[in-house]
């Protein structure tokens, strides 16, 4: 999105459009620190030894669970952005397909990181506190 854009707006829709940049950003840089700091501790448990499979899990899931917070403040970045302009239906649709695209991705990083779906949680839970 270029800056310019915010030239047009005015009053409280500049306000909404800047509000929708903030929170944006807040999701790029989750992700952002999420991948550095996750690779810094992946390869300091790889020089301490402790073993390329623990430390493999550890990094896929730390770096899958700054990456769903991250795609969360992005959604929430496009809902806001898309308040702020006048909504026509070819505005609703592109928020619909990327609000979707955003939640089959939650989902599929979540199966990835947690090994089950999600709504299977206490269900999985029950299962692993019975052993």
């Amino acid at each position: 999105m270029k800056i310019s854009s915010l030239d047009k707006l005015t009053g409280f829709d500049w306000v909404l459009k800047l509000i929708g940049v903030g929170i944006e950003c807040v999701g790029i840089a989750i992700i952002v620190a999420g991948a550095v700091i996750t690779t810094v501790i992946f390869i300091r448990g790889l020089l301490r030894e402790r073993g390329l499979g623990d430390c493999y899990q550890q990094y896929r899931s730390s770096f899958g669970k700054a990456v769903l917070l991250g795609l969360e403040f992005l959604v929430a970045s496009d809902i806001v952005s898309t308040v702020a302009v006048g909504l026509n239906f070819q505005d609703l649709g592109m928020l619909g397909l990327l609000v979707l695209i955003r939640i089959v991705l939650s989902f599929a990083l979540e199966v990835e990181i947690n090994g089950h779906w999600p709504w299977k949680g206490s269900e999985m839970a029950g299962k692993l506190g019975s052993r």
